[in-house]
């Protein structure tokens, strides 16, 4: 390799990487397709290397390029957050703040939030990337995260805006056919909606001590916005955050029973307290959170 590859073969390199074939990762990056195939053409000469081969789905990987991946898509967040920061001066609140979350967070916690940082500064851009990764923080893919857990990397300005209570909950509707349990054991008889992969906070479901596993879900999924619609469907009993269940007019079985908490956090890279429209809307996220963890008014 005679000289580093130009930062435009890489972007394309991404693109491609996310979306998995030509015609897509071009819409997703404004290019046309001839555009980005001489990029991959041109990235691959350059290297040595080929990084993808065609199959009948699509453009496929090779170990080469999965081995670049976790660099390239580094540099990918790099150059966003660069654009994201010369999006406006650092003593206004003008410019580009890049929020992640998580779904349901995104969903039902954040939309009148922002509406009122944009009323308040309409020279705001705000993008919500829904993820449940902190590492967003730490690769500059996100300016700020809100987390159910609490952030233990170093470099990260953390503030715990409130605890959130998850309880069992279903719709009216649902309990008129199918009167609400009364124990542990009858929690089983009902129809329950909930998750299909099994992941490290869903050891959280557990009644009585005893673990509910996949199996005893009629309604399976790992979207948690697919598993509130199912709730608040009349699908079965399912967990949901109190303060989502209250404004869903949703009714709460064995309360007694179950009642874990999480906390909610609001984090962002310590380099952002120095920079106006980061320390605002970051403010902005943990005031209204804070309000909305406590019952305050739905303002949707």
């Amino acid at each position: 390799m005679k000289a580093a590859p130009d930062w435009s073969l890489y972007r394309s390199f991404c693109a491609v990487l996310k979306e998995g074939s030509l015609s897509a990762a071009a819409r997703s990056i404004g290019l046309s397709q001839p555009t980005l195939s001489r990029h991959i053409l041109a990235l691959e000469e350059a290297l040595g290397l080929t990084l993808f081969t065609r199959s009948p789905d699509g453009l496929l990987p090779t170990d080469e390029a999965m081995a670049m991946r976790e660099e390239a898509e580094a540099l990918a967040s790099a150059a966003d957050a660069l654009f994201r920061a010369a999006s406006g001066p650092l003593a206004r609140n003008v410019g580009t703040v890049r929020i992640a979350t998580s779904e349901v967070v995104a969903a039902e916690f954040t939309g009148p939030i922002l509406a009122g940082i944009r009323k308040v500064h309409p020279g705001l851009v705000l993008e919500v990337a829904v993820s449940n990764r902190i590492n967003d923080l730490l690769r500059r893919e996100a300016d700020i995260a809100v987390r159910m857990t609490r952030p233990v990397q170093t470099g990260l300005v953390a503030k715990l805006v409130g605890r959130s209570e998850l309880g069992l909950y279903a719709h009216p509707r649902y309990l008129e056919e199918s009167p609400a349990p009364d124990t542990s054991a009858e929690l089983f008889d009902h129809a329950l909606v909930g998750f299909d992969t099994p992941l490290a906070y869903t050891k959280t479901f557990a009644i009585g001590g005893v673990a509910v596993t996949r199996d005893r879900f009629a309604v399976r999924s790992d979207s948690d916005m697919a598993q509130l619609a199912a709730i608040r469907s009349g699908c079965g009993i399912g967990v949901c955050h109190q303060a989502i269940a209250e404004r869903a007019g949703l009714t709460r079985v064995l309360a007694d029973a179950f009642k874990p908490q999480v906390e909610c956090w609001i984090a962002m890279h310590q380099d952002m307290r120095s920079t106006t429209r980061h320390r605002t809307v970051f403010d902005a996220l943990a005031t209204g959170l804070e309000g909305f963890l406590k019952g305050g008014p739905d303002i949707r």
